[in-house]
């Protein structure tokens, strides 16, 4: 077997070598034999390739741009190891191929049928193919043309081997002459072999051309038809019109062309034709000729017509075989139904027909089942879900799609088609559920949380994620997340795609946790962050990573802000704490007891200091409680006036050794708050007015009604004024106008945080408006009424 194998590839190698065919320029012949192959068995493409070593080479391919394939990626072998035609009627069932097919520039072929060009010698050298792009076989007919037109390329071979001889030894006109009458006789021949209809007419549509196979079905003689029309004996008077129609179309450029027509033979009875046309081309490629191939379909058209009722009843019968397959009559009475629909309910198919089908359904999805027939009879189908009960009461969700079948002659029906999607059904509702739960998992975590795959590219991001990076989750979807927002470090350099910690994850195939690095925002600010990134697991690979990150902008402020706590904390118990040791060291040493008055100052300012620390530590603890929430409000309706005038009373003693006076504007003010706070407040903001006011000046407090349901108290004095860039900072913890102030004045630095924290609780505003030398007024607003009511 492997010698044979051996002598036919030498024949066959020797035999291209005798034609020289490998070598040779294009042959416009052998592109006509392949039109005309590919018009005779009505297919899209058709090729005359051979075979060398490890290529087969296309002498003619007018359908596609390739010129060669490698042996193993075309069917070329298979066709030389028969003398006969080599068939593949569907290229995506076989192995070799796959689903695909063969694929030949843009165009994926399914079908394939090659004829081999075998030479006198017995050598298989190539062969002569047509493909198409649907499935299909060729009829007898169709074989036995592909066979004679692979004959006549072998002639045609060997017509242009001698003639290369004959040319190299003489170039005369008389061998040129004969090649020209063997070339006609050779078109002559072949369209006279073949069992198609071929049919060649010139550009005013006479007949040039007329085969052996067009006599035949005609009942003409070719001579009785050569320089006329086609339509002038052949067509039927009504049918004229459109023929030359389509004649035209094609002369003006418009093929390949694939249409029918009937022809009126001699004896008078017509003929179904199925054509498929194109042109022929001369020098200039203006269409020099119209060749029409067809084939008599007269039969295969009154069989189709025959069958048509049996193929609209059974087609998806037979094509759905695995889902529920029934027909019923317009008012829904079930015809027929195939086992597997029947047994699927749990019945058998003697239980179901006959009956309607509103007896198999809920029954409170009867209705439905009446606006269905409705629709299907109003529009022709209907598709949607039905519920249908099993024996057992068990429901089962069908999804359909029906269509109204209407024959000549017979009661029109319903044919439907439908699957149990049931288990689909629930299983996408798991879905969705565990979908929602993650969807509100993820909405409801205050962390930033962003899934990637291998590329990097952004799959999840969740809502308070998109909020830090300052973006819509929807934009941050599909990006790629080094370069949305790791791209750079603090210090402006680049950050490496490459080794990140984040793609760590990936190799480790464990969490990476990092802290103080810093994402990018969308403004191009910055944000930092702590991130943990997990890599994503199917059985053991790596298919992405979640990254869970915290911005820490908040923490690292906190921290801060704890440092500069501690470290005013510690002076402002350190100042008081230093001055108390000295003085009662002072007494306690004995050195002042020569000096009874000044051993009673170093007491003094042992005792101030010892209130001033007292004073410090609660004011300390009164804004930890108000800041935590144990300083509960009790508000109640109180008069705003009268507050005034209490606060002013508990500092009436001050005031007068200060020769500072009080005046008062507003009457009738109420407002909803706890009166013990506001009492407090007060005291603070007056206490801190006479601390500042020069003698001789007067404290002026003055309450309103304001718009929106609130109350707005002024507490103005005539002191020295605030500078412009104090007035945010005093509301803050341990900040004075002069940091001297602490020890002329008295206090803690935290009376007007404190103001500022019970104005909030109340949800109020208080700020200060100051002009230097000419005094401060601080305001606070109070709700007028309760929240309820302001709705």
């Amino acid at each position: 077997m492997k010698s044979s194998l051996i002598r036919d590839e030498q024949l066959r190698l020797r035999a291209l070598e005798q034609y020289e065919i490998l070598d040779t320029p294009a042959d416009s012949a052998l592109d006509d034999i392949s039109r005309l192959a590919a018009q005779i068995c009505n297919t899209p493409a058709a090729a005359i390739g051979v075979l060398d070593t490890n290529r087969i080479w296309f002498k003619s391919h007018p359908n596609w741009e390739t010129p060669e394939l490698a042996r193993n990626a075309f069917p070329g072998d298979e066709t030389l190891q028969d003398a006969n035609v080599y068939e593949i009627p569907d290229l995506s069932r076989n192995k070799r191929f796959g689903a695909n097919g063969i694929a030949l520039g843009e165009t994926t072929y399914r079908f394939y049928a090659g004829a081999p060009l075998t030479t006198p010698d017995g050598a298989r050298i190539g062969l002569l193919c047509v493909l198409d792009t649907v499935a299909r076989t060729l009829n007898e007919q169709q074989v036995e043309a592909l066979e004679v037109l692979a004959r006549q390329i072998v002639t045609r071979l060997e017509l242009s081997t001698r003639m290369r001889s004959m040319d190299r030894a003489s170039r005369t006109r008389q061998r040129v002459e004969t090649a020209l009458t063997v070339e006609r006789n050779f078109v002559s021949a072949v369209l006279d072999t073949v069992g198609a209809l071929v049919a060649v007419l010139d550009t005013a549509g006479r007949v040039v051309r007329f085969n052996r196979a067009c006599e035949v079905i005609s009942g003409y003689q070719v001579s009785d038809l050569i320089g006329q029309h086609l339509w002038e004996k052949l067509i039927p008077e009504e049918d004229i019109e459109d023929s030359i129609a389509t004649f035209e179309s094609i002369a003006r450029g418009n093929f390949p062309a694939t249409f029918e027509n009937f022809w009126r033979t001699r004896d008078g009875s017509l003929r179904h034709i199925a054509w498929s046309a194109t042109a022929l081309l001369d020098e200039q490629n203006e269409v020099a000729f119209i060749i029409a191939t067809g084939i008599d379909v007269t039969l295969q058209r009154e069989a189709e017509a025959t069958l048509r009722e049996s193929e609209a009843r059974y087609r998806q019968l037979i094509e759905g075989s695995l889902g529920m397959v029934f027909t019923h009559a317009e008012d829904g009475t079930l015809i027929s139904l195939n086992r597997y629909g029947a047994e699927s309910l749990g019945y058998s198919i003697d239980e179901m027909v006959g009956k309607p089908l509103a007896d198999f359904v809920p029954d409170d999805e009867v209705d439905a089942v009446e606006a269905y027939l409705d629709t299907v009879c109003a529009t022709g189908e209907a598709q949607g879900e039905l519920r249908l009960c099993q024996r057992n009461d068990e429901i089962r969700v069908l999804a359909y799609r029906n269509r109204l079948i209407e024959v000549e002659g017979r009661p029109p029906y319903v044919l439907g088609f439908g699957v149990d999607v049931t288990e689909k059904m629930r299983a996408e509702e798991r879905l969705r559920a565990l979908r929602r739960q993650s969807d509100s998992i993820l909405a409801s975590v205050g962390d930033g949380i962003l899934g990637i795959d291998l590329a990097g590219t952004i799959t999840v991001v969740n809502p308070a994620g998109a909020q830090i990076l300052g973006y819509k989750p929807q934009d941050l979807l599909g990006r790629n997340l080094h370069e949305t927002i790791h791209h750079t470090r603090t210090d402006g350099s680049p950050e490496p795609a490459e080794g990140s910690k984040i793609q760590e994850a990936v190799h480790l195939s464990e969490p990476v946790r990092v802290s103080d690095e810093i994402f990018w925002r969308k403004d191009g600010t910055h944000v930092p962050v702590d991130y943990v990134a997990t890599p994503l697991l199917d059985e053991g690979e790596a298919v992405g990573v979640v990254v869970a990150f915290t911005d820490t902008t908040a923490r690292r402020e906190l921290d801060r802000m704890k440092d500069e706590f501690v470290s005013t904390v510690s002076h402002e118990l350190r100042t008081p704490l230093t001055s108390l040791r000295a003085a009662l060291g002072m007494v306690a040493s004995g050195v002042l007891q020569s000096r009874p008055e000044k051993g009673q100052q170093m007491l003094d300012i042992a005792v101030g200091n010892t209130d001033r620390l007292i004073n410090l530590v609660n004011d300390i603890l009164e804004l930890e409680r108000i800041g935590s929430g144990k300083a509960e409000l009790h508000q109640s309706n109180v008069s705003v006036d009268e507050l005034c005038h209490r606060a002013a009373d508990l500092q009436q003693t001050s005031a007068a050794k200060a020769g500072i006076g009080f005046r008062f504007q507003g009457e009738g003010i109420f407002a909803w708050a706890d009166s013990d706070r506001i009492l407090q407040m007060l005291t603070n903001l007056i206490s801190n007015a006479i601390k500042f006011s020069p003698a001789g000046s007067e404290i002026f407090l003055a309450t309103r009604y304001d718009g929106d349901g609130e109350v707005c108290v002024a507490v103005h004095d005539q002191g020295r004024g605030i500078p412009a860039d104090k007035l945010e900072l005093i509301f803050e913890r341990f900040q004075q106008v002069d940091a001297s102030d602490s020890r002329a004045k008295g206090g803690t630095g935290l009376g007007l945080a404190i103001c500022k924290s019970i104005v909030q609780q109340h949800g109020g505003e208080i700020w200060v408006e100051s002009e230097m030398g000419r005094g401060s007024t601080f305001y606070f607003t109070l709700p007028s009424r309760p929240s309820s009511n302001l709705r």
